[in-house]
């Protein structure tokens, strides 16, 4: 009777989780707790900022496949950074105005760039710099890699994240100089002891 119990606790608690659309988020949560013990976030930012990033991807698919499909986010301690190329202002305010409705969400920085489309050459740049500033994080040994988000826009490198002090900081954005299609690089990587509460 035990087993059946909860078995039955076990299925009554999946198809919740299934019908009100939890799923990813329940995925998101898991994930980010195996990833959780190697970064300096810890675990409960890391679930936090995975539940905001679920909630924000739902928001844009009900909302804008446009915004879906061209806006990419990065949460780090709640701070939502937004990239991508949009092609009209409205579009782009939509973005901001969705990220700061996320329950968390303690700032939104929009650096999402207006064009009416991108080439297949830039976006292949864009790709490529991404990869390569990636490679050299997780080359690094002074860098715990799992700690940045990277994101590459018309050859502008936005990197976000926290380092666990101000040379661990600078080593990422030298990273970033050094790539060969980046035109600038903005930093918004804060340090573990000055994240904001």
């Amino acid at each position: 009777m035990t087993r059946s119990f909860i078995f039955s606790s076990f299925l009554l608690i999946s198809s919740a989780l299934a019908l009100s659309g939890c799923v990813n988020a329940a995925i998101g949560i898991g994930t980010a707790a195996v990833a959780a013990s190697t970064t300096e976030k810890g675990l409960s930012t890391s679930v936090s900022d995975s539940v905001i990033q679920t909630k924000l991807s739902d928001s844009f698919i009900q909302t804008s496949q446009s915004i879906f499909l061209n806006v990419e986010t990065s949460v780090n301690d709640g701070s939502v950074l937004l990239t991508g190329k949009l092609k009209t202002q409205e579009e782009k305010i939509t973005a901001t105005r969705l990220s700061w409705e996320i329950r968390g969400v303690r700032e939104v920085i929009n650096e999402i760039q207006l064009s009416e489309a991108s080439s297949f050459k830039s976006s292949a740049k864009d790709l490529a710099a991404s990869a390569q500033l990636r490679a050299a994080l997780i080359r690094d040994a002074d860098i715990s890699s799992l700690n940045f988000s990277i994101d590459v826009v018309n050859g502008i490198v936005y990197l976000s994240g926290v380092a666990e002090n101000e040379e661990e900081r600078e080593r990422v954005v030298a990273h970033a100089q050094e790539l060969r299609f980046a035109k600038q690089v903005v930093s918004y990587i804060i340090l573990i002891y000055d994240r904001r509460k």
